[in-house]
């Protein structure tokens, strides 16, 4: 995790943006460690990586690299001070011998050092997670992927994965969803046009081969574009559901009883938008699925930046809603799922031979005499 660059020197300059709360929780847990490094047992599980600022980090790493001092001797020299300072600057060369001092002095009280800690822990996994949604936006936008649905699925496991750590981390409590509004809409990750077409051609390749429109209900209205298409869509499952005729005239009949046609839609041009196929449906259909999922990868992220973008929003909160928005992704990824697996081959059962019959027991009593009639 990257660190911020540390201006403990430039106090006086009012140009500098003013520091977060957890700046302060770093100083407050230094000090308390510089003062009492015994404090260093009551905040386990606490690493370099988790402070915001590089010159915090060298120094909590530099505190925990060296044995603890005897608590006589300390509080009687600046032997074990030195060490620190030492071991610190080899990776923070500008760190003072008196900012040491200013951390032991701003310290409120050192038994609070769990309570710091927790801080500075809730404000790295605040900042961890944010880099995953970010992470995860990118990656469903990237175009220049191979498989872009399978990477960025995979991104959003290994974000899954940090909301678990999260979870674990901060033990669930009543708390409310986060009241972080949802992200201003951006630019399609996608290229508009192309969506539009392939949309097209879906319409009009089911329109010539209804047969396959019975097997994708993985596709739903919300995967298009364009409400009209969504419209015709829906008219072209309910009619083969129905088995009723499909063709470009029955279609667009059925978009009228059901209020698809508008003023601004032509009959003409919907004949000849149904009347032009190309490819089979299962294809375009696919397509415009993985639209769906590369669409819907990208939101889930900025959605999750914008809970960790935002101060108010508790730990338990960014838990509560990433996994909901993740659980958004989760259903369009079941739909790619039943989409592309191939369909499940039934192999045909075989006649097990019967086995001869087994020779019973040999008859112990005479057979009944036959009667004779008279």
């Amino acid at each position: 995790m990257a660190h911020t660059s540390d201006h403990h020197q430039d106090d006086d300059l009012d140009t500098l943006p003013p520091r977060p709360p957890v700046y302060y929780a770093e100083q407050a847990l230094l000090g308390a460690l510089l003062l009492e490094p015994q404090h260093l047992g009551d905040v386990p599980g606490l690493g370099p990586d988790a402070f915001f600022t590089a010159v915090h980090a060298a120094l909590f790493a530099a505190i925990r690299s060296l044995p603890a001092p005897d608590p006589v001797q300390h509080a009687q020299n600046t032997k074990w001070l030195d060490m620190v300072l030492t071991a610190a600057r080899e990776q923070a060369r500008g760190l003072t011998a008196s900012y040491l001092h200013t951390l032991i002095q701003v310290c409120p009280w050192p038994r609070h050092a769990p309570a710091y800690a927790r801080i500075i822990a809730a404000e790295h996994a605040r900042r961890h997670l944010r880099a995953g949604g970010q992470r995860l936006a990118q990656t469903a936008r990237d175009t220049s992927l191979p498989h872009p649905v399978a990477t960025t699925l995979a991104t959003a496991d290994a974000l899954a994965s940090v909301v678990d750590d999260l979870a674990a981390r901060f033990p669930s409590h009543a708390d409310s969803l986060p009241r972080t509004p949802q992200p201003a809409p951006t630019t399609a990750p996608y290229d508009v046009e192309a969506a539009v077409d392939e949309e097209r051609l879906l319409l009009a390749s089911a329109a010539a081969h209804p047969a396959d429109v019975e097997q994708m209900r993985w596709l739903t209205l919300d995967d298009f574009t364009r409400p009209l298409h969504a419209g015709l869509w829906q008219c072209l499952t309910a009619l083969t559901r129905r088995r009723a005729p499909v063709d470009p005239v029955t279609v667009l009949w059925e978009a009228q009883q059901r209020g698809v046609l508008t003023a601004e839609v032509e009959p003409a041009e919907l004949l000849d938008l149904l009347g032009t196929p190309a490819g089979c449906p299962q294809h375009w259909g696919e397509q415009i699925l993985q639209r769906a999922v590369l669409a819907t990868a990208h939101h889930v992220g900025r959605r999750i930046e914008a809970f960790t973008d935002d101060p108010a929003t508790t730990p338990y909160q960014l838990v509560i809603g990433s996994r909901r928005a993740l659980a958004d992704l989760s259903a369009v990824r079941t739909r790619w799922q039943h989409a592309t697996s191939p369909a499940p081959t039934t192999k045909p059962v075989r006649a097990r031979a019967m086995p001869p019959p087994r020779a019973g027991p040999p008859p112990t009593t005479a057979p009944p005499a036959a009667r004779i009639s008279r």
